[in-house]
């Protein structure tokens, strides 16, 4: 989660992108929430890798997040972006036994169920411009290449960035290797070579299966998988709507997520919408929307909105993306 978000801004210039809310839990948290739900393994430690520019109550954060899971967490910085397999290598006092390798702007639902026999398991889905992904060959059910954004078509099976790997340490060993001998791909050190290289020694690989994928890349994406993550939520019965929250002539279409202590004066809100903790909502509607802490929106018609924490917006706009302490009168 090292990355700076940059497709993200400005919601990003003040909040990392793996720790925006939706549905009220940081992205990070939905993430390691959903993969010790669906391995058949107790998870026994979290290791997190930041960036160097990341607020200083992050480690706090992610501490609580590996607690409430029943596991030790750890925080490792990454200080200078060199790619995928550097940033997992400033982990490697954790790449010890099994191991779930996940990129954190990604959320998903997929089948965890392993083979017996394989060394590992890269989870995947069918995209229509794999020529900005890495990318998997099959033969017989099996792994048989890793591509890193291929100029020329090769597959259209895009590492979505969950890994298993049954031997952490055979795989800190091939990072150790590509470090050391400066073996790059697109200018950066890649995991998708080190699990190559594991792969000509023998490895096993199977592809795993994706039933939902939810990028989190950009504003418009990022509420499409809000709206999803509600769906969900509301499904699997989570308590979406806080009890503190005070409603005057106002109504709710679910699925939405109201936060602690927030004010509804003549609004209709959802469906769609997160709203954060301690935010206002006057003469509005708002629909298919995420509205991030301590906001104070009056008269206005949303769709498709994001907006973060510590705005004030009053107006008559339809579709914005507002970054924290913006205000719009």
């Amino acid at each position: 989660m090292a990355g700076i978000g940059s497709r993200l801004r400005p919601h990003t210039l003040t909040i990392p992108k793996p720790l925006t809310l939706i549905a009220g839990k940081s992205i990070v948290q939905r993430l390691v929430e959903d993969i010790v739900k669906v391995v058949d393994q107790k998870v026994d430690e979290i290791a997190f890798i930041i960036g160097p520019t990341f607020p200083s109550d992050t480690e706090e954060k992610l501490m609580k997040i590996a607690s409430s899971l029943n596991a030790a967490g750890k925080v490792f910085v990454q200080d200078e972006a060199l790619g995928t397999a550097h940033a997992i290598y400033c982990a490697k006092d954790s790449l010890k036994g099994p191991c779930v390798i996940a990129f954190a702007d990604t959320l998903f639902k997929a089948d965890f169920t392993l083979k017996d026999g394989i060394d590992g398991a890269i989870w995947v889905k069918k995209v229509e411009e794999p020529s900005t992904y890495g990318v998997v060959k099959l033969n017989n059910g099996f792994i048989t290449d890793f591509v890193e954004k291929p100029d020329e078509f090769i597959s259209d099976l895009a590492i979505i960035g969950i890994y298993y790997i049954k031997n952490g340490e055979a795989l800190r060993k091939e990072i150790e290797y590509i470090l050391d001998n400066n073996i790059k791909d697109k200018g950066e050190f890649q995991l998708t070579n080190a699990l190559e290289f594991m792969k000509r020694k023998g490895a096993k690989f199977v592809p795993g299966q994706v039933n939902e994928w939810m990028d989190c890349g950009n504003k418009d994406i990022t509420v499409e998988t809000n709206a999803k993550i509600l769906e969900f939520a509301q499904n699997d019965q989570e308590d979406l709507i806080s009890k503190s929250a005070k409603l005057s002539n106002s109504r709710i279409i679910k699925p939405c997520y109201i936060g602690e202590n927030v004010v509804l004066k003549d609004a209709t809100i959802g469906p769609n919408v997160s709203l954060g903790d301690d935010s206002v909502v006057e003469n509005s509607h708002i629909v298919n929307s995420l509205i991030q802490t301590n906001t104070t929106i009056k008269n206005a018609k949303l769709k498709e909105a994001m907006i973060g924490n510590h705005v004030y917006f009053d107006g008559k706009f339809k579709s914005v993306s507002l970054g924290d302490y913006t205000s719009l009168k």
